[in-house]
C-alpha cells in the first residue's frame, strides 16, 4: 500500500478504535493491527496530532500502581470521522468508475 495513503488512513483507524471505547496506546496498536500494521513510533505522533486538533482528549487512570494515559474521541473527532466517511463514498465511486463497474451509491 502507498505509504502516504496508509498514513492518512491510520488517523481514521485510531478514531474508529476510540469511537468504540476509550483506550490507551498499546491497546490501540493491538486493535488496529488486526487490519493494518502500526508501530508505537507511528501511533504516538498521530495521537498527538489528533489531540492538538481537539479530535481527541486524554485522561489518566491508575493501573497496577502506575498511571496509564487514555484517549477519548471528542464530538469534533466524531464529526471529522463522519466527514471522512462521506468523502470516502466519492472515492469509492471513482474506484468503481475506473474498474468499469456500477457506481457505489
Amino acid at each position: 500500500m502507498d505509504i502516504q495513503l496508509k498514513k492518512g488512513l491510520l488517523e481514521f483507524c485510531v478514531l474508529a478504535v476510540l469511537k468504540k471505547s476509550d483506550s490507551y496506546g498499546y491497546q490501540i496498536i493491538k486493535d488496529i493491527s488486526t487490519c493494518i500494521e502500526i508501530s508505537e513510533s507511528t501511533l504516538y505522533p498521530i495521537l498527538k496530532r489528533l489531540e492538538t486538533g481537539t479530535y481527541l482528549e486524554t485522561y489518566s487512570l491508575e493501573h497496577n500502581s502506575r498511571l496509564r494515559k487514555y484517549y477519548k474521541i471528542t464530538e469534533k473527532g466524531k464529526d471529522y470521522m463522519n466527514e471522512f466517511l462521506e468523502e470516502w463514498k466519492q472515492v469509492m465511486n471513482i474506484y468503481y468508475f475506473i474498474k468499469g463497474e456500477q457506481n457505489y451509491e
